[in-house]
């Protein structure tokens, strides 16, 4: 849960360091939702504070500019950027935190981006984190559970979905809304075929006989904790498929979880009003839930470049 910063708060506006209070702009300025961000996280670990997974992040905020033709400005190169969101961890006095970076635009926006009158404008946000959802009877603890969204998870052709763009979430508010409205935790969304992709701000694995299957990338972001549970799962001998998912393979997992850098491994107890498996953390998840947070507070064994030292 991201804690409030208070008003003396730093954050990192076009290469200066501004108080959060005073990090202000005109209301004309990214009112279509051009832009692109990362959700980034640090954690106090065995070596203090240190941001996971940090150059990673930071490549794919670029990758996601390039998509929308966003040009970011070549004084706030990927080098720049990383160290801005280190530099602002030392000053906000952080340890656990979330960090944004995000790029947009700034100016009166139209319908062309391209237009002469508009500034990209770079920005980092850090804030401190707080696990306040970990206690027994917990969601953590007890699993989520998902409801199948009206809304559907937009095809490739409608927008750019490899891009980690503000305005491909907006379908996921709206799925979000609708599934807490009725009681859920969160929404599972489906794409024009009918097959699984994630959820409103994760990706989406179960567990069949012992293995992992996973929707190919072909139509869900490419997640950075996606890639390192593959990764860790590979460590712990099991096998996982990238492959189109129904819903009712969905209902008769074994097991069922999601990964996102806020969600990092979270169980999924039920979907639609079916238990999935014992509707408890399963083995597997379990397992995988362990080895996850043991890397990102560096116990894990390997993998020290996934670990920058704040």
């Amino acid at each position: 849960m991201i804690v409030e910063p208070r008003p003396e708060h730093l954050v990192w506006l076009d290469g200066k360091f501004v108080r959060w209070a005073d990090a202000t702009m005109h209301l004309s300025a990214h009112h279509y939702g051009f832009g692109v961000f990362e959700g980034v996280r640090s954690y106090v670990g065995e070596r203090g504070a240190a941001i996971f997974r940090l150059a990673d992040h930071t490549r794919r905020l670029f990758r996601s500019a390039r998509m929308l033709k966003l040009r970011i400005p070549d004084a706030f190169d990927a080098d720049c950027l990383n160290r801005a969101q280190l530099e602002l961890l030392r000053r906000n006095q952080l340890g656990d935190a979330y960090l944004r970076p995000f790029v947009f635009l700034d100016g009166f926006l139209g319908l062309r981006p391209s237009s002469r009158d508009l500034s990209v404008r770079v920005a980092v946000l850090a804030v401190a984190w707080q696990s306040s959802d970990t206690g027994q009877g917990s969601r953590a603890a007890r699993g989520l559970t998902l409801k199948t969204s009206s809304f559907l998870r937009h095809p490739p052709n409608t927008l750019l979905s490899k891009a980690k763009a503000n305005g491909n979430y907006l379908g996921g508010m709206l799925a979000l809304e609708e599934a807490q409205s009725s009681g859920a935790d969160d929404a599972v969304l489906l794409d024009q075929n009918g097959f699984v992709t994630e959820t409103t701000g994760a990706n989406l694995f179960l567990v069949k006989e012992g293995a992992l299957f996973t929707p190919p990338v072909s139509s869900v972001l490419d997640g950075v904790t996606r890639d390192t549970v593959f990764t860790l799962a590979k460590a712990a001998g099991l096998a996982v498929s990238e492959c189109p998912l129904t819903r009712d393979e969905l209902y008769v997992a074994d097991e069922a979880f999601i990964t996102g850098t806020a969600a990092e491994v979270s169980a999924i107890a039920e979907v639609d009003g079916r238990p999935i498996g014992t509707a408890a953390v399963g083995p597997i998840t379990r397992r995988l839930q362990t080895m996850y947070a043991a890397h990102v507070r560096g116990r894990g064994e390997g993998h020290p470049e996934w670990l920058t030292i704040v």
